[in-house]
């Protein structure tokens, strides 16, 4: 809720001066009182609206209240059955999102029933009344401290997110949004992962156990976290071939140590860069880290 107020507020640039319309929603709403239009809000809603200084007009519940909000339902139903009909197909939300908001800049040259003016005329000229937006942005993400366990993973709504291996046993920040959550050791960003629906899942990264594949080589194999990079397509066939490459000349665990070696390239140079590097070394019969690197 709060994220999509930000989102609105940067696609228009500012905020809409005065009072925005709403239902009594329970993320705003967290009691409606029996007389006129008086409701005890919710504590962090109070303090977004503070932060942008807007006010809250809320619509009367139930029917006496439908007659309040009609255009705004009538248009979401426009542009659901317009542009959602049938439903999209796609592999992420961030997919989703773009072509929303494709669609979203075709409506500019809409006229809504006989209006002279379409929809992007009439908002560029109401755009001079919009507030300016605050100079510092609202942390609109939840909260939480959860500790790292030995798996080198944290638990966030029954669902477990990998960190770095070197903060097994600490306690780490993590700020959970709609559709990412962030940790943090300290001040530093240890880890970021779209967040997961569901209960029971596991999202594990391969580059936060490369210190712990290092030592334990046999490990990598069948990992989960090689498992998840071979289907995102972090793990390519660059990375196999050199891995067989080394395996016929080394054995193991040396080919699985090189392995990480190359692995390790990737937290400072390009990914495109690594690929290459493991082609043009594999081009000449070498595979060593120090070699893809050159």
């Amino acid at each position: 809720f709060l994220e999509g107020h930000v989102h609105a507020f940067a696609v228009l640039g500012g905020v809409p001066a005065g009072q925005i319309r709403y239902d009594n929603l329970t993320a705003a709403v967290t009691k409606v009182l029996w007389k006129g239009r008086a409701r005890i809000e919710n504590p962090r809603w109070t303090a977004f609206r503070s932060h942008y200084r807007f006010e809250a007009f809320y619509c009367e519940p139930g029917i006496e209240g439908a007659h309040e909000k009609g255009g705004v339902e009538g248009q979401v139903g426009y542009f659901r059955r317009n542009h959602l009909v049938p439903v999209p197909e796609v592999d992420s939300l961030a997919e989703l999102n773009a072509r929303i908001a494709v669609a979203e800049e075709a409506e500019d040259a809409r006229r809504i029933g006989a209006r002279i003016r379409a929809i992007g005329q009439d908002f560029a000229a109401e755009v001079p009344l919009l507030i300016p937006l605050p100079d510092e942005p609202f942390e609109t993400g939840l909260l939480l401290t959860p500790r790292v366990d030995r798996y080198s993973q944290v638990t966030v709504r029954m669902n477990r997110y990998s960190v770095p291996v070197r903060l097994i046993g600490r306690q780490v920040r993590v700020v959970l949004r709609s559709s990412e959550l962030i940790i943090y050791d300290g001040r530093q960003e240890a880890a970021r992962h779209e967040r997961m629906a569901g209960r029971g899942a596991e999202t594990l990264v391969l580059d936060h156990y490369l210190e712990a594949l290092m030592r334990k080589p046999g490990a990598m194999a069948g990992s989960v976290p090689l498992d998840q990079a071979r289907a995102s397509g972090a793990f390519t066939g660059a990375h196999e071939a050199l891995w067989s490459a080394a395996r016929r000349a080394s054995g193991e665990p040396a080919a699985t140590r090189v392995l990480v070696e190359v692995l390790l390239l990737h937290r400072h140079m390009d990914a495109a860069d690594v690929i290459t590097g493991i082609e043009a070394a594999l081009s000449v019969g070498a595979h060593a880290a120090d070699v893809v690197a050159v």
